[in-house]
């Protein structure tokens, strides 16, 4: 299955920590768990019409919860940390944050 710019990026993570690393040009995402650094690269690139200087990944294990006798499991997720160059503009989409 071929994967689109648009399902490669799943969600912008707005916490406060990912607020915070945004003056430095870092942009933090939910991206697929099958896209590597490459894809996530051209997705940004082509949905934001930003330039990429580097991507950083990394993979979170769902934990497992229990409430009573069943147990069950959270998805697990990927997470991209996309680092713009020095003169390319800002994502807009973060702006209203």
């Amino acid at each position: 299955m071929k994967l689109t710019s648009h399902d490669i990026i799943r969600k912008p993570v707005i916490t406060e920590k990912s607020m915070a690393v945004m003056a430095d040009k870092k942009y933090t995402f939910i991206v697929d768990i099958h896209a590597n650094k490459t894809q996530v690269k051209k997705a940004v690139e082509e949905v934001f019409g930003v330039v990429v200087e580097n991507v950083r990944t990394l993979k979170n294990i769902g934990k497992t919860k229990r409430v009573g006798v069943h147990i069950g499991k959270r998805a697990d997720f990927k997470k991209a940390i996309v680092t713009l160059t020095t003169e390319s503009k800002t994502i807009e989409f973060f702006d209203g944050m």
